[in-house]
């Protein structure tokens, strides 16, 4: 009896998180067949649904102390159906077709490097259980919800539908819209790159430690709430650029042969010299 109660336990600590998982792989299905019907707002819609579905998974995980081998490769699988096949499978079909024989391969480069991203990352969590601090390139979810918030700020235009925007951002749109394809290949770039992001991954990091975090966080929830697409769109592009942004800094620290944390240590001193601190 006592054999069987660890089995059934077992099984829903598996079970739990692969059920989010499967949430994750119905979301980028159905951004296919949006995308097939023209629907880019819903598929661009799915694709940020699923990254909510993956961004639970792994924390159901953590919490049932579910995390098993099957786990991680079913994760990737949906995750390459979600981010990889669905947001370039999209992109085409919204704008890189106009681009004649050049729009296919665009597309692709943009599932490929993704898939080349996932790889990478199983292959570092077998060998050495992966980095809780950072990613090494940009994940794919990032890459793919950008392009999804995309689409969803382009459609303001395009539909003409009513929505809180930001007039600055709006005028950028058009733009922005040129500059797609360069967009997908830059993506493409980082997810395969070595530059590291932050994982966000600590524990309790996101929890309100004084009253400054609080109007934070009713901030953020107020744009996101107000401005939904304008606010998803610039987060994205903020996390998109903190890779190359970091790793600039980090290589004039280089150059000049002082360690961050080192400028980091003086600014403390500065800080509490002044009484700042």
């Amino acid at each position: 009896m006592g054999q069987l109660n660890s089995k059934l336990k077992r099984g829903g600590q598996v079970l739990a998180p692969s059920l989010f998982t499967v949430g994750n792989m119905a979301c980028g299905f159905y951004a296919l067949l949006a995308v097939q019907e023209g629907e880019f707002v819903s598929a661009a819609t799915a694709i940020l649904c699923g990254m909510v579905f993956d961004a639970l998974d792994g924390r159901v995980a953590r919490l049932v102390k579910g995390e098993t081998a099957f786990g991680i490769e079913f994760d990737s699988l949906s995750d390459f159906l979600t981010f990889g096949i669905a947001p370039a499978h999209m992109m085409y079909a919204f704008i890189l077709k106009d681009y004649g024989a050049w729009g296919y391969p665009m597309a692709f480069v943009f599932a490929m490097c993704g898939g080349l991203r996932l790889a990478r990352f199983n292959a570092g969590v077998h060998s050495s259980g992966g980095s809780k601090t950072h990613f090494t390139g940009l994940p794919i979810p990032a890459g793919a919800g950008f392009l999804a918030s995309f689409v969803l700020l382009y459609q303001i235009i395009e539909e003409g539908r009513p929505a809180h925007t930001w007039k600055f951002l709006m005028d950028q749109v058009p733009m922005l819209y040129g500059l797609v394809p360069a967009t997908v290949l830059i993506l493409s770039f980082l997810m395969i790159s070595t530059i590291p992001y932050p994982a966000f991954k600590q524990p309790r990091l996101f929890r309100p430690r004084s009253v400054w975090s609080l109007l934070g966080l009713a901030a953020a929830t107020f744009l996101i709430v107000r401005y939904p697409q304008n606010t998803i769109f610039v987060v994205f592009l903020c996390y998109a650029l903190l890779g190359p942004v970091g790793w600039l800094i980090g290589t004039i620290y280089r150059t000049l042969g002082v360690k961050p944390e080192e400028a980091d240590k003086e600014n403390e001193d500065d800080d509490v010299e002044t009484g700042e601190l």
